[in-house]
């Protein structure tokens, strides 16, 4: 490994429609954060000592804590409570994410509202921990999760620029258009998305394949150089010409 990978979790969030492919929550980064700057993503980050702590308290299980840091980044980033018992009002919700940006501790806010956290409203779904020459390496932990029903998510407005709710397909096109950036794990995660009618398509194909660590490689093909992904963990494509991927 180029630098000592970090613990991170990101919860792809699905919104099902009935004329089309569900929609997903995107978030666009600043251009000046120097992970995947500028680029769409899923909401997500970090897993914190805190992450750690709760899921020590309430006994999760091993990936307790990315289940955890996955839905506080969430509000976080978003304004979306996934996993909080009972669903808190609007008014609650917003106070919580207030004072998670505050730099409070997220059990201490749960305590005070009474909140309690239901982990199996994610799904997981992959994991990814590249290995090239960069400044940080993340290990992510991937997974899947319903949106609230009625409830609207904002951007930050700190780390993100910008939030949409977009299909798979759809940001692909824009991507190949030029008009969105996308790096290599998420163009591939996108294109497995795509596979989806709607999240219970996702889970049901997320629990046929076992979680195992996706660090990409370089193979050669066709007398290209690709950076490639193994091919029996459910994704459609499973290399793109290095000239071509964006690797964050």
């Amino acid at each position: 490994m180029a630098s000592a990978p970090i613990p991170a979790a990101t919860l792809v969030v699905f919104r099902d429609r009935r004329d089309g492919p569900p929609d997903l929550l995107m978030v666009e980064r600043a251009k000046a954060m120097v992970f995947a700057g500028g680029a769409m993503v899923f909401p997500g980050g970090r897993i914190d000592p805190g992450d750690h702590a709760l899921a020590a308290t309430i006994g999760a299980g091993d990936d307790g804590a990315a289940r955890i840091a996955a839905i506080r980044e969430t509000i976080e980033e978003a304004g979306l409570a996934i996993g909080l018992h009972p669903a808190p009002s609007a008014a609650t919700l917003a106070a919580i994410r207030a004072r998670l940006h505050g730099g409070e501790a997220f059990a201490a806010i749960l305590a005070d509202t009474g909140s309690t956290l239901n982990l199996d409203a994610l799904v997981p779904f992959a994991r990814w921990l590249p290995d090239h020459r960069t400044t940080r390496i993340f290990d992510t932990l991937f997974f899947l999760a319903r949106a609230p029903e009625g409830a609207a998510a904002t951007v930050d407005a700190t780390e993100n620029v910008r939030l949409v709710w977009t299909g798979a397909a759809a940001l692909l096109a824009e991507a190949d258009a030029g008009r969105a950036t996308i790096i290599y794990p998420t163009r591939r995660t996108l294109e497995r998305l795509a596979l989806f009618a709607d999240h219970d398509a996702a889970v049901a194909q997320a629990r046929a394949y076992p979680i195992r660590t996706i660090t990409p490689f370089v193979e050669t093909r066709d007398g290209v150089p690709h950076l490639c992904i193994p091919d029996d963990l459910g994704y459609p494509v499973t290399g793109e010409a290095m000239t071509r991927a964006q690797r964050g």
